[in-house]
């Protein structure tokens, strides 16, 4: 048996008989300091946790019943597993949220290697941002999918960083309002310029998207511009079509859809023009949660924290 050491004088105890309770004694021979061994097993109770909370194992199938489970992990759920701000300085910072229902939301900053902050937060508001921001050096350039106040904060916090916006997710933001299938010309037509950015590498293919949204924009002023009058206001007749107008107009506008090209012919190198990088990370909490349907909120924060 592994004999414990003294520790006042690090010699190796002897055994000594037991206490009241029938635990074994352990008495120096050098000093003569007489204690009761104790067990510290922490570290497998929370890896049985963690070995249960990234895998799709239920609590039955832990070898202990469900009770006892709860019981032998149930400290670990007091924990707040926050990230070391390490000063780290990375050229790209991909940021995203995912939402617990609807009444929280843990934001997520990653680098192209590795996951650098997160925060929990009510919405997406700009303190929510900008707190996380606040924990990360300035990048070069962020990648965002335009989360409501994340540009506020972004003026706010890193000032001379460059704003990307996922290219994917300005495809998605025009296919929620023209649908995959479009029955109008117009949406036909836009669906497919929406589309286009994502194949763009370099100044002339993204100078070649920008005069054809020009021209599609000019081509099909009129027919987006057809209104009627209900109850004495004016209703444009194919609003869905001039929301998602309005989405690219915005991108055009502030410059967000092609940064990865100046940055390109600017410092040179690779960067990257959507946010995949940090969608796999979140599909893999999303899948966690899922297969753990059930946790109260505080605890699904938790688990992806």
């Amino acid at each position: 048996m592994d004999r414990p050491r003294c520790p006042l004088c690090g010699k190796a105890m002897s055994s000594n008989g037991k206490t009241g309770a029938g635990r074994r004694r352990w008495r120096c021979p050098g000093c003569g300091s007489s204690s009761v061994r104790r067990i510290d097993n922490s570290a497998k109770r929370l890896d049985m946790l963690l070995g249960w909370l990234l895998s799709r194992r239920t609590q039955a199938d832990m070898g202990r019943s469900r009770a006892t489970f709860k019981r032998m992990t149930s400290e670990f759920w007091g924990i707040w597993p926050i990230a070391r701000a390490t000063g780290e300085v990375c050229d790209v910072v991909h940021l995203d949220g995912i939402w617990l229902g609807r009444r929280a939301v843990v934001l997520v900053a990653r680098s192209p290697e590795h996951v650098l902050a997160w925060q929990l937060a009510r919405s997406e508001c700009s303190a929510a941002w900008a707190a996380l921001m606040a924990r990360v050096p300035a990048p070069a350039m962020a990648v965002t999918d335009g989360g409501a106040g994340f540009a506020k904060a972004a003026r706010a916090v890193w000032p001379r960083t460059r704003l990307q916006r996922c290219t994917f997710h300005a495809f998605c933001q025009v296919k929620r309002c023209t649908t995959s299938r479009p029955k109008l010309p117009c949406g036909q037509e836009l669906y497919v310029i929406a589309l286009r950015p994502l194949k763009v590498c370099d100044a002339g293919s993204a100078a070649a998207w920008l005069a054809s949204y020009a021209e599609w924009h000019a081509r099909w002023e009129r027919f987006l511009g057809e209104f009627r009058i209900e109850d004495g206001r004016r209703r444009y007749v194919h609003e869905r079509l001039r929301t998602a107008r309005s989405g690219l107009d915005g991108l055009v506008r502030s410059g967000q859809l092609f940064t990865f090209v100046e940055m390109r012919q600017g410092h040179g190198g690779s960067w990257p023009s959507t946010n995949n990088c940090i969608e796999s990370t979140n599909a893999q909490l999303r899948a966690m949660l899922r297969d753990h349907r059930g946790l109260s909120t505080v605890h699904e924060a938790k688990a992806c924290f």
